[in-house]
């Protein structure tokens, strides 16, 4: 087990003016500690020599009490590891920590301490949803996972070497809430090229992904009770982020062309925003269609409106080359782009990006530095590089190849395992697919049984802001080698 080192000193309560002596403080001290779970099973403590330094006293009674601490068992010394909290205490000793010391919330909100009620905020309370057990695995088919295995990890770790090791004070204090300028410019570049989004590095600014940038856009383009259009089914976690902005959530239905806009202009015409997955919708997979995008533009235009688009993984197109983005369209600039590195890199890699209009840069800058000021340096550094010298788009190209197999190796075994018990749409462009479920199965139900079986699949009415009709899977085979491929449709197709 792991162990602190010894110069982290514990926060010993010592009273010089208690007539106990010190000796019996100290190891009262550690003895409660340890049976509250403050001081760990293999946890180092101080040296003796260490810890009166410390406290600012004589090392006889430090000596002392470790020495009472050890007869009773509390305390053992291993050879060149020197003094630790005992690996085998009785667990019947331990006990849950003291009143007053906060425990965790537990997933509702009357998990305080002896069942009282703990206050959260409204907002917090409509964010939680069932556990998500499709979360455990990495396997088949954890959604928004890549293949980790074949990201280029020598190049990326040179990199990040070369600017960890010449870092200086420009690259160590806190950076511009925009991000790096060299990023923010090859970022420009990259979206012109592919994307055909019209705008310089003045217009971009750099995030920590798409999460952060949807909560900026919610934070400086919203006020509470604005409504804002939403995809349903849509992306949860554009859910969560618009509503802590407090914005009133229209559910706007999808259809094989898009974002019903005619509905939308029906339940929400005065609606401040809408967000938008216009490329390859998340989660049933449809494009919208060009006249759509027409309307929609025309709609955001005459009402003063804003457009969030979020292209989460438009690189990842199988049907010929990535669409034009909406922005790229736009002529009114009404569109605020939402893109991250997350899906095509590795999540961790925790960098994306905005593109703005050019009169809201000030106020994005402004609620950025608000949010958390900066994403981190290295990594920016970092990333630059990797466009630069041409890394990413080699990656890109070659990750396109290896996820058209993979859809295909989905595609093939859900027909041969599960017998039309999972009608697939939209399967072409991205790292998943959905898949509708006959009526009346519950697909939580489903996601839980086939989480005991190893397999991760997330279910289609988590997505939806209105009871759906019918329910669905969402398989995500990005990260999933072939034959896991096979393996997680085979288990899944027991779990009906």
């Amino acid at each position: 087990m792991s162990r602190l080192p010894a110069g982290f000193v514990p926060p010993v309560a010592m009273d010089p003016h208690n007539s106990m002596p010190m000796y019996l403080q100290l190891s009262d001290w550690f003895r409660q500690a340890i049976l509250s779970g403050q001081l760990r099973p293999g946890q180092r403590v101080p040296s003796s020599r260490g810890l009166a330094s410390e406290l600012k006293i004589s090392r006889i009674p430090v000596l002392g009490a470790y020495e009472q601490l050890q007869a009773e068992g509390y305390l053992e010394t291993f050879q060149g590891a020197g003094t630790c909290v005992a690996r085998a205490i009785p667990a019947v000793l331990v006990g849950p920590a003291k009143p007053g010391r906060p425990r965790p919330l537990s997933h509702g909100v009357n998990g305080g301490p002896n069942g009282a009620s703990r206050r959260v905020s409204q907002r917090v309370a409509q964010m939680r949803g069932p556990e998500q057990t499709w979360l455990a695995n990495l396997g088949a088919f954890r959604v928004g996972v890549p293949a980790l295995e074949h990201f280029p990890l020598g190049v990326w770790s040179r990199l990040v070497s070369r600017h960890a090791r010449g870092l200086g004070k420009e690259g160590m204090v806190y950076g511009s809430p925009m991000g790096h300028m060299p990023l923010r410019t090859a970022i420009a570049e990259y979206l012109g090229a592919t994307r055909g989004v019209r705008c310089d590095a003045s217009q971009v600014l750099i995030t920590t992904g798409s999460q952060q940038g949807l909560q900026i856009c919610a934070h400086v383009l919203f006020d509470d009770g604005d409504a804002v259009w939403m995809e349903d089914p849509g992306y949860p976690g554009a859910h969560q982020s618009l509503r802590t902005a407090g914005a009133q959530l229209i559910p706007v239905p999808v259809d094989e062309d898009g974002i019903d806009v005619a509905q939308g202009e029906r339940l929400g015409p005065h609606a401040r925003a809408v967000y938008i997955t216009p490329s390859h919708q998340f989660p049933l997979g449809s494009t919208m269609s060009a006249a759509r995008r027409m309307r929609l533009l025309e709609w955001a235009a005459r009402h003063d409106a804003w457009v969030i688009e979020d292209d989460y993984d438009s690189e990842y197109r199988f049907g010929g080359r990535p669409l034009v983005s909406l922005q790229g369209t736009d002529a009114h600039e009404r569109v605020i782009y939402v893109g991250t590195f997350s899906k095509v890199m590795f999540p961790a890699i925790r960098v994306g990006y905005l593109v703005v209009p050019r009169d809201l840069a000030g106020a994005f800058e402004a609620g950025r530095d608000a949010i958390d000021t900066f994403t981190s340096t290295l990594y920016q550094y970092a990333m630059t590089d990797f466009i630069r010298e041409g890394h990413f788009a080699r990656h890109i190209r070659s990750m396109r190849t290896l996820y058209q197999a993979r859809r295909a190796a989905v595609l093939a075994a859900i027909e041969l395992e599960m017998g039309g018990r999972l009608a697939v749409v939209g399967a072409d462009a991205g790292m998943q697919v959905a898949g509708l479920l006959p009526p009346g199965v519950d697909d939580v139900a489903v996601s839980r049984a086939a989480a005991q079986r190893g397999v991760s699949v997330r279910p289609l009415s988590q997505c939806y802001l209105k009871p759906p009709q019918r329910g669905g899977l969402i398989l995500g085979y990005g990260g999933a080698s072939l034959e896991e491929i096979r393996e997680g449709v085979r288990q899944l197709s027991r779990c009906f």
